[in-house]
């Protein structure tokens, strides 16, 4: 199987076209898949199919012909909006086009005279950034779909095309993409455990005897309100305190340890199930909630990372996301754009480390590390 991929990717049939009439095909079919990289952001985050039913605008339901769904052009002659309906479409849209066509040229730019399919590999690996990153900002996660899905489709592609991790028969290349995909994922679930270990409690001191309360959505603080999807991350998380009185609808108790799960409310040795409470009040001096610095998902994305740009690159994209995160947050904090408790994805800082050691960022690594 590598041979036929070594035979249609030989760079001396490519090479009897122009480089750069190859170089407006890979922007042209960037944009045309950016626009399949917009459906996946809006319908993988609500379980939808990304294949049926075709493209129709979210408002009114219009069924999109083709003419109409025509990459950059149709938004831009459409000034942005449905042509049925006259709703506003997200400048996501275009911008997404836009953004994968630009890195399809890129890849083609940087691996093209070396490798046809090297090119056409990174173009799926960061086809695969763009949506994680899109869908993080928006919804706080990262789709299987990628994560996994990128991992199984880095280690097939290590076999196929050895080159990818520099491999030089199908044997190692098949080795080195599964040692990608342990040292990406592993050393980020390594790090996901020592946070919660040495950071995955939050202790807010609260003035004098303050009164908590607790809705069906959300735990209203004095000076807040915080959805509970921003704090319960997972089912064993639990917001825990010492409650000097909790007033239930039909009953009220005194002096008790109070812990609420997702799925269960303890007031000392009474378990009650959430979902039959409307709301309950507690007063209290001190209120422990759980916190992340990152989660399960970040650890497949970086799994799937690993098994496209190697153990090497896991780790670059590790310590850069890091910093940039750092810089990032810190940044937005001092333009009073977020608070320090705020949630932040982590997946856009990753992919855009990736991104970095992708088109350079590897000179550096091997320049510290030879």
């Amino acid at each position: 199987m590598s041979l036929v991929f070594d035979n249609i990717f030989n760079p001396q049939n490519w090479s009897a076209v122009p480089f750069h009439f190859w170089s407006l095909v890979f922007f042209a079919f960037g944009s045309i898949v950016g626009s399949f990289l917009n459906v996946c952001i809006y319908r993988m985050p609500l379980g939808l199919s990304v294949v049926s039913p075709p493209s129709h605008c979210p408002h009114c339901k219009y069924a999109i012909p083709f003419y109409l769904n025509i990459p950059l052009i149709t938004w831009l002659a459409l000034r942005g909006r449905c042509k049925n309906c006259g709703a506003g479409i997200s400048a996501r849209y275009f911008t997404v086009e836009l953004l994968t066509g630009l890195a399809f040229l890129a890849c083609w730019l940087a691996f093209g005279r070396h490798s046809a399919g090297l090119a056409l590999v990174y173009c799926l690996f960061l086809s695969g950034l763009i949506v994680a990153t899109f869908i993080d900002f928006e919804h706080f996660i990262i789709p299987d779909e990628i994560t996994l899905g990128g991992a199984v489709a880095g280690f097939i592609i290590s076999c196929l095309l050895p080159q990818l991790h520099e491999a030089r028969n199908f044997g190692e290349g098949l080795v080195r993409g599964a040692i990608g995909i342990a040292v990406g994922g592993g050393v980020v679930y390594a790090v996901l455990r020592l946070g919660k270990v040495l950071f995955g409690r939050q202790k807010i001191k609260l003035p004098g005897e303050t009164t908590l309360v607790f809705t069906e959505t959300a735990l209203c603080l004095p000076d807040q309100t915080v959805p509970y999807e921003e704090i319960f991350y997972r089912k064993t998380d639990s917001i825990v305190l010492q409650a000097k009185t909790v007033e239930l609808v039909d009953r009220g108790y005194r002096d008790v340890m109070v812990k609420l799960s997702p799925e269960l409310l303890r007031i000392d040795d009474e378990q009650i199930d959430p979902e039959t409470l409307a709301c309950f009040e507690v007063v209290c001096s001190e209120i422990v909630l759980p916190r992340e610095a990152m989660g399960l998902g970040d650890v497949k994305f970086m799994a799937a990372i690993g098994a496209f740009i190697g153990w090497q690159g896991a780790l670059f994209s590790l310590l850069a996301s890091s910093l940039i995160g750092s810089v990032v947050g810190i940044s937005l904090i001092i333009a009073r754009k977020r608070e320090w408790s705020s949630r932040m994805p982590y997946g856009p800082y990753i992919a855009m480390a990736a991104v970095i050691w992708l088109f350079g960022g590897y000179k550096l690594f091997y320049a510290l590390f030879p």
